[in-house]
This record gives structure tokens, sequence and C-alpha cells, in this order.
């Protein structure tokens, strides 16, 4: 049995070059989902929160394995703002909002999604696995660049991609989207590998 890699057949989705600017179209794809709000360096939520993502990511791979379609399970990936964009940019970690995510394949249904929700919680007690949810994410025609380095060190790089955004014509919609390559338990910070994403329109 095959194990399919979306990573690999969404390869301009999941790759970059730093201080390469990227303008693409970003298709639907499904996700699980989960909101939340504070630093996600020092608040207890957020680690529980990306612990029920993947928990229940990895639950629907091994439901999905026993009918012969395995996959990897995706990067997780970040939707980041704040009620004062000033506060996002500013980096005042205490007043972010954030919606985590991890992609799911097309076969993977609600009814996959609800029993990977049960299995879930068989394996892990943890509250935030009640808040997750499975929902279509459309995301449209986008800017993406990679980032090598600290995820506070991310500043000038989104400064320059917004500027990059302007001098094409476009502007900014949407939220600002990161995608993690790296572990961060595992790479140093200054190799930590992040695709930095932000929506725009003509």
């Amino acid at each position: 049995m095959s194990k399919i890699d979306y990573k690999k057949q969404l390869k301009e989705l999941y790759t970059g070059k730093k201080g390469v600017f990227n303008i693409i179209e970003i298709p639907k794809n499904k996700y699980l989902q989960i909101h939340g709000s504070g630093n996600p360096n020092t608040n207890p939520s957020y680690k529980a929160a990306v612990e029920a993502l993947y928990t229940i990511a990895y639950s629907a791979k091994f439901i999905c394995k026993k009918s012969e379609q395995d996959f990897v399970v995706m990067p997780l990936e970040g939707l980041w703002y704040a009620d004062d964009n000033d506060l996002f940019h500013c980096r005042e970690k205490d007043k972010w909002k954030w919606t985590m995510l991890i992609m799911m394949p097309p076969f993977v249904t609600e009814y996959i999604f609800k029993e990977a929700v049960d299995t879930a919680k068989k394996k892990k007690d943890n509250a935030k696995i009640d808040e997750v949810f499975f929902r279509e994410y459309d995301e449209g025609l986008a800017v993406q660049t990679l980032h090598v380095g600290s995820y506070d060190a991310e500043t000038p790089v989104i400064a320059s991609m917004h500027e990059y955004v302007l001098q094409q014509g476009y502007k900014l919609t949407g939220l600002h989207h990161e995608i993690y390559l790296s572990n961060p338990n595992t790479v140093a910070a200054e190799k930590l590998k992040t695709i930095i994403r932000q929506p725009i329109a003509r």
C-alpha cells in the first residue's frame, strides 16, 4: 500500500526560497482547525490545542490506513491576527489570536473525522479535542516565501513581503499564514524553516 504525501503532490504550497516571493493560487482544502488566543510560548492552552490537532490527525490516518488509504500527516499551520494589527506586528503575543490547522486528504470525510475524535478521546485526556472542527478553508490568491530562522526574526521578512505585494499592484487580504516545516523541539531556532504566506487581491 502506497502512502500519499501531499507535501510532494502540492509541492508549490509547501516549498519556497529564502528572499523570493511567489504569487500562487491556493486551492480549497479541508483542515482540522482549532481557535485560541494568547502567547503560544507561555499559554498552556496553545500546547494543548496543538496536541489535540495531532492526536486527531494521527487517529484519522490510522482509520484511513485500515481502508488502504494511508497518508503522511501534514505540517502544522497557523493563522495569526489581533484585534489591532499593530499588536500583531509589534509582537505583543499575549494579545494575539490564532487558528491552528492541519490539512487533511480529500478522502477524509466528516464521518472519519468524528470517528477520529472518538479515538483521540480514548488516547488523550485533553479537553481541547472537543474544540477541534473540520472545515474547508479557501485562501485563494496569496504570496509566500520561505523564512529560515527564529519565529521572532520574521518581522523584517513580513514587512518586505507586504512591500512587494503593494509594488506589484495587489492589496493585502485575509490572515497572516505560517506553515511550520521544522519541529522547534528538535531544530535549532536559527535553522527553523517556515513558509510565510499572505492572501492578496487586486
